[in-house]
């Protein structure tokens, strides 16, 4: 493999890991695994206008089901409180939608990453070049190791500046905030959010850790042994 080549392929999987990373961690947070803890969690605080423990769970599992599906906005819509009332605003239905087709990009894009870190990694062993795989790799892990770190930092000075400053990269205007009387804020509040952000970061982290330090690439330019006289062996 030519010099230019093997460059070029180093430094794509060295951007294709973070991505696959990051969005892989997005992944395990939508499962219904996710609320079926968090609203179990010490001191997790209890919503004050009338929601049980298990009706958030299952609401919110509800709202992931539809982030996962291709149901159309209605599967939300439609959905009624006892006494007749819409379950949630039209505002809150359309800010759901947008979340919706974000995460379904954001999910498309994760596969197709999975999908050409394995197609790679397959070339890279047949083609005899898994070395350079190996590095491309180990480079994201410390890439997406101080990207991790640093945003990390920020958050702990202040995560709601943090959060805020998320949702005006992805969404147009106020439409992301609501009352803490509507039901998105019943049943995500700010302390979900501050565990999934937590969360997230551990799962980038942990597998960030294993890329930098636990890939052992051989040296792509071997040092050249020499005999006694100094002759190259």
């Amino acid at each position: 493999m030519n010099k230019s080549l093997s460059t070029f392929l180093s430094i794509l999987i060295t951007l294709l890991t973070p991505t696959f990373l990051v969005l892989l961690g997005i992944r395990i947070l939508l499962t219904p695994i996710f609320p079926e803890v968090e609203y179990r969690t010490p001191n997790f605080p209890p919503d004050s206008y009338g929601f049980t423990q298990e009706e958030r769970i299952h609401w919110a599992k509800n709202a992931i089901e539809y982030l996962n599906n291709d149901a159309e906005p209605e599967f939300l819509g439609d959905l009624t409180f006892d006494d007749g009332s819409p379950f949630y605003k039209e505002s809150e239905v359309s800010h759901m939608l947008d979340v919706k087709i974000l995460i379904q990009v954001a999910m498309k894009i994760w596969a197709w990453s999975l999908f050409l870190l394995i197609l790679l990694g397959a070339w890279a062993k047949l083609g005899k070049w898994e070395q350079v795989y190996l590095s491309g790799a180990k480079r994201g892990g410390y890439l997406i190791l101080s990207i991790t770190v640093a945003l990390g930092l920020i958050a702990a000075i202040d995560f709601w500046a943090f959060f805020a400053k998320f949702h005006e990269i992805f969404f147009e205007g106020e439409s992301w905030i609501f009352l803490y009387s509507d039901t998105l804020i019943r049943l995500f509040p700010m302390r979900l959010w501050r565990d999934a952000f937590l969360m997230e970061g551990l799962i980038v982290i942990g597998g960030a850790l294993f890329l930098a330090f636990g890939l052992k690439p051989a040296p792509l330019n071997p040092p050249i042994s020499k005999n006694r006289n100094g002759e190259k062996a």
